[in-house]
């Protein structure tokens, strides 16, 4: 045990909070942790997991007669508590009048006190804006409208600057408007890639590629079975790169991602493609991105906080292309980036279609994933066992059925290996939670003593948080310890060590946010009794698949509910104002 983490014991014991909290403790606050929490008690509700009585509970067994309802630190407490809280339902920022609605809803006798002691300990940070919708002015009575009032923002202050960071970097991208190619010569580029790469794109796709030459910020929209055709798209822009002396950088969120798009295109051109994707954690790790084309994949799974720093690390000039499936849940993390471009209506949108789609024919996973995000699912037909549904009674059989898929029936119906299987669920506890699947999958792939911190070499690793050369949502092969921390392999076999054994976790079973932004041969999805499910989660756990999808489901008719009925909720963000107002 650190002696940060003993410090954080201590502390903790004295006011009669589980010691098991340090760790955690020490992650969210620091090396001062302790003399911090000594301090200000109301830091414990930093840990999602301590409630506000708990909170309360602790300083008055630390502070006595000082622990006051009214105290400055419990205010700015409360306040941040529910900037975090909003923050995990995806909100980057609260609008001013409803932060103190909700802060007063917590017995806060005085909200705007609370807001301002929020701001004053570094607690908040607040954000005007003055677009106010998305009407155009009616000059008809003669002269300029009066601008609004200036709407006031809360936000967590590093989600709030990575908003104003990603605003103010695309504005600098946007401003540029310098083409790399004319359209012309884009379309003749275009049409010497499929000849030298002995395929061809649609009439869709040839279209936004010379889109993407001529715009500075693009977002492209596709669909299920869209892969094959977004490889073409890849080394189209690829050759537009190298013939304007540009270059191209192809970015994924994960590792998972990255190797399976550079074997997309791979299989494109039935050989080396000459390009390869990165992760999203590689590419930053070069510093910044030297390429004049710049694309995101996956990009409806990166939040602001990524996208800020994939942003800024595109040079004064550079075209950003964001590939994104409209039809996927929102990112994890806070923000709705895509979206918030098409919205701000500042950069521009094409639209990648394949030649199979335009056809009328697709593959059974795509068929799937196209009537789910109608609103329906129905049975397909999937003569190579593209998709299977299991039915289950309760979450005990569901978990039964998950990992006798993994261990069993998929590697030997299918021939794919267990380790290119992903468990994707809908919750993270209960028997059919990704915490209960991922220690039925251990003992079952990789039993042994948890030598490592509960780790064992081989085990499947999920990374929760950010390090050299690796970021969250990355999974991988745990390899063993080296010096300075543990060994994990990423797919497509870069190595890196993580130091902080808080950033592994089992990674046979994700829930559907940690999985947002992988691909995998094939994915489990388990759906649970008693559990909502909405249509883009339930359309997004069938296209982390690019093979094979088992949908197990035990929800006694709540998917199909849930598919027809629920859609994702709406988010506060303020990307769409700060493109507006720059």
């Amino acid at each position: 045990m650190s002696e940060a983490v003993e410090q954080v014991s201590a502390v903790l014991q004295g006011m009669e909070a589980p010691p098991a909290l340090a760790p955690r403790l020490v992650a969210a606050l620091g090396p001062g942790a302790a003399a911090g929490l000594a301090a200000d008690p109301w830091l414990l509700l930093r840990l999602p997991q301590v409630t506000v009585e708990q909170a309360d509970h602790c300083a008055r067994r630390a502070l006595g007669e000082g622990a006051h309802p009214e105290d400055p630190r419990r205010l700015a407490a409360l306040t941040a508590h529910v900037l975090r809280t909003a923050a995990a339902r995806g909100h980057t920022a609260v609008e001013e009048k409803r932060l103190a609605s909700l802060v007063g809803r917590m017995g806060v006798q005085a909200p705007a006190r609370a807001l301002e002691a929020a701001v004053a300990a570094g607690a908040s940070a607040v954000f005007e804006s003055t677009d106010d919708s998305d009407d155009d002015f009616d000059f008809e009575e003669g002269g300029v409208p009066d601008l609004p009032d200036p709407e006031r923002f809360h936000a967590l202050p590093d989600l709030g600057e990575a908003e104003q960071r990603l605003g103010g970097h695309l504005v600098r991208l946007i401003s540029a408007n310098d083409p790399v190619m004319d359209s012309a010569t884009a379309s003749e580029t275009v049409d010497a890639a499929c000849d030298r790469g002995g395929f061809t794109v649609s009439e869709h796709t040839r279209a936004a590629l010379v889109t993407v030459a001529l715009r500075p910020v693009t977002v492209l929209w596709h669909g299920p079975g869209d892969a094959a055709e977004t490889a073409r798209a890849l080394l189209c822009l690829a050759a537009i790169g190298e013939d304007s002396d540009v270059g191209l950088t192809v970015v994924a969120p994960t590792a998972q991602t990255a190797a399976a798009v550079t074997a997309d295109l791979a299989a494109a051109v039935g050989g080396d493609p000459g390009v390869r994707a990165l992760s999203l954690a590689a590419a930053l790790r070069e510093g910044p991105i030297p390429s004049g084309l710049v694309v995101l994949c996956e990009s409806m799974a990166v939040g602001t906080a990524g996208a800020a720093d994939l942003a800024a690390a595109c040079a004064d000039g550079a075209h950003l292309v964001l590939l994104a499936d409209p039809r996927q849940a929102p990112s994890a993390t806070p923000g709705r980036v895509a979206e918030d471009i098409v919205r701000s209506r500042t950069a521009h949108t094409a639209e990648i279609a394949s030649p199979e789609q335009e056809g009328g024919t697709a593959d059974p996973l795509a068929v799937l994933a196209l009537a789910v995000s109608e609103g329906e699912v129905p049975e397909v037909d999937a003569p190579g066992r593209e998709v299977v549904r299991v039915p289950a009674s309760s979450a005990e059989e569901a978990a039964h059925r998950v990992v006798q898929l993994v261990t069993d029936s998929i590697p030997r119906a299918l021939g794919i290996p267990a380790g290119d299987v992903r468990v994707v669920a809908a919750r993270e506890d209960g028997p059919a939670g990704a915490r209960a699947l991922n220690a039925a999958c251990k003992e079952r792939l990789n039993p042994g003593p948890g030598a490592l911190g509960g780790f064992d070499p081989g085990d499947a690793v999920l990374l929760v948080s950010a390090g050299d050369g690796y970021g969250p949502g990355d999974t991988g092969v745990l390899r063993g310890p080296v010096e300075g921390g543990a060994e994990v392999e990423l797919a497509g076999g870069a190595r890196v060590t993580v130091a902080d054994p808080s950033a592994l976790r089992r990674g046979w079973a994700l829930t559907v946010g940690a999985a947002h932004g992988g691909r995998w041969p094939a994915v489990v999805g388990v759906f649970p009794p008693d559990v909502p499910v909405s249509r883009p989660r339930a359309y997004t756990v069938l296209t982390r698949a690019t093979r094979h999808v088992s949908l197990v489901d035990a929800t006694g008719g709540g998917l199909e509910t849930g598919v027809r009925e629920t859609l994702a909720p709406d988010r506060v963000t303020r990307l769409v104002a700060l493109l507006r107002e720059s």
